[in-house]
């Protein structure tokens, strides 16, 4: 968590069971697991099961950092990256300099002429539920919009958000092997 001003998160609503054995509404309010990338992009966890499959009893996580889901888990995440244009050049070096630390040896290695390249361990679905969105590969890229859903599979690739407006992404992570 961001010791920054908070943002304006995804609201959470999370069911249970209350002592009558009878469904309610547990909690409700912003999302407490979040982080803002030195870019302005704002990631915010929403849900994250340790291990699968998840018990329905099971409390919400509510750590102080965003990490990677544990080798048998999942995590639901909430993005809002800002439009370029927007994004001060000395921000943008600065996140290229940290994607080691965020990623350690899946950060920016080897290096690439393309801002914010990085793999993760993981398969990643990501839906853009508000605005739009490049995924930049390697070789290629392609524009996603409102509805449109990417399977991301362990392979190199950055964000780049072209547009003139924020845009929201979610995205349910589980952890992946490589053979």
């Amino acid at each position: 968590m961001s010791s920054e001003p908070r943002p304006k998160l995804t609201r959470r609503v999370v069911t249970g069971v209350n002592a009558k054995g009878r469904s309610v509404i547990v909690s409700d309010g912003e999302t407490p697991t979040w982080v803002r990338r030195p870019t302005g992009s704002v990631v915010a966890e929403v849900w994250r099961a340790d291990s699968l499959p998840a018990q329905v009893q099971d409390e919400p996580h509510e750590g102080a950092d965003l990490v990677a889901p544990t080798p048998a888990g999942v995590s639901v995440r909430v993005a809002v990256f800002p439009p370029e244009k927007d994004v001060d050049p000395a921000q943008a070096a600065a996140y290229q300099a940290s994607l080691q630390e965020l990623y350690g040896d899946q950060g920016d290695a080897p290096p690439s002429e393309v801002a914010g390249m990085h793999r993760t361990d993981t398969i990643d679905i990501v839906t853009v539920v508000d605005g739009e969105m490049w995924v930049v590969m390697e070789e290629g890229e392609t524009l996603l919009q409102v509805g449109d859903c990417l399977v991301q599979r362990g392979t190199r690739h950055a964000w780049s958000n072209r547009s003139d407006r924020p845009c929201t992404l979610v995205s349910t992570t589980l952890t992946a092997i490589r053979t």
